[in-house]
């Protein structure tokens, strides 16, 4: 088997494991465990890429990093088109925006408040300003949520999974009754058998 995902627990590459399950491609996991005190990954992982971070994955010998790249990647690749809207239409363009927001504008005040937790009351000058933040891109989310639950079209898309990592941390802050679309679109993801599949293979993740 030459697709290689390096897969960290309690982490945003298991959203890669589920992208695998669901196009169907063969492929191996290398497991890394998270420090149960600094919750860091551990320096194995540097041995595949000098930031040490996942998901990486290796095909045929070759080393792609970033979960957007590693998706945009996986459905070129491997996947046939599928998840992704036909090139030069309106919903492959909002396809990007999405893959892109996921891992930039969402992740921002996401890591923000991850790292200021453990600073307590020192946080307290910013901590208006994350709330805020997490509240506008939450609630973004939550207005450009289609019909169907979906924010491309009627399907399930790349983009969903990408975005499912930002739903499910709202879930985890306690702020499903604010946002109940998102708290259904995480609910919508996790009741797929290839989400199952994946979580059943990854092991720990967030208590999910």
């Amino acid at each position: 088997m030459s697709l290689i995902v390096h897969h960290l627990n309690n982490s945003r590459s298991q959203r890669i494991l589920w992208l695998l399950e669901e196009i169907g491609a063969p492929y191996e996991i290398k497991f890394y465990d998270r420090d149960p005190e600094t919750n860091l990954a551990p320096p194995e992982l540097l041995a595949v890429h000098p930031l040490g971070k996942s998901p990486v994955i290796e095909d045929d010998g070759r080393v792609v990093v970033e979960s957007g790249a590693i998706t945009e990647y996986l459905c070129e690749r491997h996947g046939g088109g599928s998840l992704v809207p036909a090139r030069g239409t309106d919903d492959h363009i909002r396809h990007l925006e999405w893959l892109h927001f996921a891992e930039g504008s969402a992740m921002t005040p996401i890591l923000l408040r991850i790292y200021t937790a453990r600073l307590g009351a020192a946080a307290a000058p910013i901590e208006a300003r994350i709330a805020q933040q997490l509240d506008s891109h939450f609630a973004y989310m939550e207005s450009r949520l289609g019909p169907s639950g979906h924010f491309i079209g009627d399907d399930l898309s790349a983009a969903d999974i990408m975005l499912s990592f930002p739903a499910e941390i709202a879930v985890m802050q306690g702020m499903a009754p604010r946002y109940p679309g998102l708290a259904g679109f995480v609910n919508m993801c996790h009741s797929r058998p290839a989400w199952r599949r994946a979580r059943e293979k990854g092991g720990a993740y967030y208590g999910y």
